[in-house]
């Protein structure tokens, strides 16, 4: 995809969503960190259900320690993998207590540091929580990266850095929200809906697929 291209396929985007979000719900940046450290191999939907009563209670690390694992396990038994990401959680917190005043720092290397954080959470709390230009790239961006030929890679760091490389200005900052949200409702998986796409002609992917039988193409 040419630069041009890429910067048409981004405002198209921005002009059906001009202020994207992550669905995952939060009311603090220890909370946003807590949220995506959960959301790993589960749906915001998931995570969503699990963490409302749960953020009721905790809005520190200094809670959710307070808590502890058991108490903690209780509110997400529903969300894969509850027992590792429990534990991690409970770590993750008592470091953040203990090395940073109870703060989330702003500094991808010293979130990757911490318990459960892999560089697509670090990424996603840089982003969300301190407006960093970060892609945080998913099961979706990955796909859309490589099947649009907006960034084509075979791993998840090779796609980020396609990313990182390509995206211009002002997309920046909102790029892996459009992204997520591109593949997650529209270039779905396994049947992408390329007949409601807006950014169709602008994509590497053939053959296009035609809208159901009884619905129009919106593009």
């Amino acid at each position: 995809m040419k630069r041009e291209q890429i910067f048409e396929f981004f405002r198209r985007l921005a002009e059906d969503n001009p202020s994207p979000e992550t669905e995952l719900e939060f009311g603090n940046t220890y909370q946003l960190l807590v949220a995506v450290t959960l959301s790993a191999q589960a749906t915001d939907v998931g995570v969503n259900k699990a963490t409302r009563r749960l953020f009721e209670l905790v809005k520190t690390p200094a809670d959710m320690v307070a808590l502890g694992e058991a108490g903690l396990k209780e509110h997400i038994k529903t969300i894969g993998l509850f027992n590792t990401k429990a534990k991690n959680v409970i770590a993750l917190s008592g470091i953040l207590v203990r090395d940073y005043g109870g703060e989330v720092p702003a500094d991808r290397d010293a979130l990757t540091e911490l318990p459960g954080v892999g560089r697509k959470t670090a990424n996603v709390v840089m982003n969300c929580a301190f407006g960093a230009e970060t892609f945080a790239v998913d099961t979706h961006i990955f796909r859309v990266g490589n099947r649009t030929g907006l960034a084509k890679g075979k791993t998840v760091l090779a796609v980020e850095k396609a990313l990182e490389k390509k995206v211009p200005q002002p997309f920046r900052v909102g790029a892996h929200h459009w992204l997520i949200l591109h593949g997650r409702y529209i270039c779905k998986a396994r049947t992408p809906e390329c007949w409601r796409c807006p950014v169709a002609d602008l994509c590497a992917f053939r053959p296009k697929t035609p809208a159901p039988k009884g619905k129009a193409a919106t593009v």
